[in-house]
């Protein structure tokens, strides 16, 4: 009986952290256009594809 309460928790554990890896990864992987860094009061550094500052700061842009 111990036994299965220990590999529940286990299990419960390893898939709310799947989960919140997996909302990481996609909120990482999101890009914005020049457009929108922009009217987000950033300016897109086109050598590093990268948004700086404004709303979008770090963010790719493409």
């Amino acid at each position: 009986m111990r036994i299965r309460r220990i590999l529940t928790a286990i299990i419960a554990t390893a898939a709310l952290a799947g989960l919140g890896l997996t909302g990481a990864a996609t909120a990482n992987a999101e890009s914005r256009t020049p457009g929108e860094c922009e009217q987000g009061g950033g300016t897109v550094d086109w050598g590093h594809n990268i948004c700086k500052g404004g709303q979008y700061d770090g963010q790719m842009v493409d």
